[in-house]
């Protein structure tokens, strides 16, 4: 009992939780100068998210993509990079699977497999892009995986257009069902909530998350070279092909997810005339969540409960959707800020300091 006692007074547990207090604090306070009832505001939205079974599954769908994003981003970050990419790389996972779920016919179970491997490869490849031109030619991998985000929607778009949107249409033809990954016996339990086998793939990609980067020889080059490349090469390490493999992994979390969301999820992918977000959010994910496995799925969880239950406040506080936004931005400074939140915690913090003496 202790034990549990202490790892909830840590410096580590309290401080993002008390940031989070703290920026639903600021989002009530925002409600009540927008005339609005913030206690009522957080009931509809804590009902629209387990108030059925039915809108407990889109919940868990809603959080799903964004554990991929989060892993992508805090990778990267964890490695000394930042993949600023994540949405085009999320984007080129959703084209590769859904290319290889229409233009390919294979027996079930190997054809989605098969689509989610080639959407996470095309992930890879496409933050591998940034990252050779970071160790090749010095270009900062910011300004390149932005820039690849724009350029992995047009292209998307054209391949769409060109080889899988039947004429007249917006979008391309409906993946076969061999390659479709909805776990339809727990989406029938959840009132046909649009679950799939994307949501254990993301818990799973969380530990692969930790072990690559804590228990093996690959993880301590990575962050060995994130942390230090010029001791790193003085040690043997090869730098460049590091910053190569760290930018390829991390697009391969985010490749997944779009695979995962093609496949699960909608079974088509449509022309798109804007991003789907997901990958902008999994930067506030990784930051919630403080770049550790463990901290991204509990971040994507309250993003992503956030997110889905803003409809809740709309519709039954009559709270806009983007006072949401302003709590969801409020929670993301303060986990950023975290300066503010040890300053106001120091009471609490010394205390613990002195006990533990």
């Amino acid at each position: 009992m202790n034990r549990v006692i202490q790892v909830f007074t840590k410096e580590s547990f309290l401080v993002p939780l008390f940031a989070i207090i703290l920026g639903l604090v600021v989002g009530a306070l925002a409600m009540l100068a927008g005339g609005f009832n913030p206690l009522l505001a957080y009931e509809s939205l804590v009902v629209k998210v387990f108030g059925d079974l039915y809108n407990f599954g889109e919940a868990i769908r809603q959080i799903t993509p964004l554990i991929f994003t989060g892993l992508a981003v805090a990778f990267a970050f964890r490695t000394g990079l930042f993949n600023i990419g994540a949405e085009g790389q999320f984007i080129m996972g959703m084209l590769g699977a859904v290319y290889v779920g229409v233009a390919f016919d294979l027996p079930p179970i190997i054809h989605a497999v098969v689509a989610i491997i080639v959407g996470a490869l095309m992930g890879g490849i496409w933050a591998g892009i940034a990252g050779y031109l970071k160790a090749a030619r010095g270009v900062h991998e910011v300004i390149t995986s932005i820039m690849l985000n724009w350029i992995g929607m047009y292209f998307a778009n054209y391949i769409l257009n060109a080889f899988l949107v039947p004429k007249g249409q917006q979008r391309s033809e409906i993946v076969h069902d061999s390659a479709v990954i909805t776990l339809q016996a727990l989406s029938n339990f959840l009132g046909g909530a649009r679950v799939h086998w994307g949501t254990p793939l993301a818990l799973i990609c969380a530990v692969i998350f930790f072990i690559i980067l804590w228990k093996t020889k690959t993880g301590y080059e990575l962050r060995a070279v994130g942390l230090n490349p010029h001791a790193s090469e003085y040690a043997g390490m090869s730098v460049n092909r590091n910053i190569v493999k760290a930018m390829f992994i991390s697009g391969l979390f985010a490749g997944l997810g779009g695979a995962c969301e093609t496949l699960g999820v909608f079974h088509y992918l449509a022309v798109m005339s804007a991003m789907p977000g997901y990958g902008f959010d999994g930067i506030a994910v990784a930051l919630i969540g403080g770049n550790t496995p463990i901290g991204i799925v509990l971040g994507a969880f309250l993003f992503g409960a956030l997110s889905y239950g803003a409809a809740g406040m709309k519709f039954s506080a009559g709270v806009p959707i983007e006072l949401i936004r302003i709590v969801i931005s409020s929670v993301i400074f303060f986990v950023a800020a975290h300066g503010i939140v040890r300053y106001l915690l120091k009471p609490i913090l010394a205390k613990r300091k002195e006990e533990g003496r």
